[in-house]
């Protein structure tokens, strides 16, 4: 016996579809703003819950008037506790077409992920965050794409102002902003990513630092000068040598201490392929 609520589901009007016969097609439909949990796969005992801020679209063909909107929740819900790695992040994205019927989806997360470190000399620990953004798209009959960004905040130390200088020199706070695309997801891992844009700087960043620690990074910087060139630079030789990079681009921003702007650079291997 049909229950009320199939009754009325059975009786109320699919408008989205219906056909449209204005003959264009639609590159992207979907949702985007969602605030929705992301359970990360750190290791394979090891899970971290993070809320991201996603973007869900397909690709709608000319004759659909319109996509089903409410889906992507759905998938949203139905993967909340899977933890996730950047192959599981592609699985969902296939999960999406198949729900929505779709030939091409994209998928994209923001979020903010956390590493504990160790203070250099005194041994605390505590945790650094980095943003991260995770992008996958995917197609009919083709293998799915995985793209990775993150902004990485390090130390930076003028080479010049070191050189002039009697007493010391300017130092600043820089992001390193990384964006991947990777030949395949499996390839993709952020620990090493990170640590390794982070040994490139004059010095990295730490939450918690005591007295001790201070001063190895105020020295180790010293020793350790770089120009916004030469950041950009030495994080794409290390690009270049990390296994199933497809292509890269490297941005790197100084606050400068002693101007009211900031110095910048970037880098890319897109012209080479």
């Amino acid at each position: 016996m049909n229950t009320l609520f199939d009754l009325v589901a059975t009786s109320m009007p699919d408008i989205q579809s219906s056909l449209d016969a204005r003959g264009i097609p639609i590159q992207r439909a979907g949702v985007r703003g969602i605030r929705y949990p992301l359970r990360l796969l750190v290791s394979a005992t090891v899970s971290q819950q993070v809320v991201a801020h996603w973007e869900m679209t397909v690709a709608l063909p000319a004759e659909d008037k319109g996509t089903h909107m409410s889906r992507f929740i759905e998938v949203l819900e139905a993967w909340r506790e899977t933890p996730m790695s950047p192959d599981g992040f592609c699985r969902m994205a296939r999960a999406i077409c198949d729900r929505l019927d779709a030939k091409i989806c994209d998928v994209a997360a923001r979020f903010p992920y956390f590493l504990e470190k160790a203070a250099p000399v005194s041994g605390l620990r505590s945790l650094m965050d980095y943003q991260v953004s995770w992008v996958a798209h995917a197609s009919q009959g083709a293998p799915t794409r995985f793209s990775q960004q993150v902004q990485v905040p390090v130390t930076s130390l003028c080479p010049c102002s070191k050189a002039i200088s009697e007493y010391g020199a300017h130092n600043q706070r820089s992001h390193v902003h990384v964006s991947l695309d990777y030949e395949t997801p499996m390839a993709a891992d952020l620990d090493v990513l990170i640590r390794g844009v982070e040994a490139q700087a004059s010095s990295q960043l730490w939450g918690l630092l005591k007295r001790e620690d201070e001063k190895f990074v105020t020295e180790q910087a010293y020793e350790n000068p770089k120009f916004v060139e030469d950041l950009v630079r030495d994080v794409a030789v290390l690009l270049r040598r990390l296994p199933g990079v497809a292509s890269y681009q490297v941005e790197a921003e100084n606050f400068e201490s002693i101007h009211n702007h900031s110095a910048y650079a970037m880098v890319n291997n897109r012209n080479e392929r």
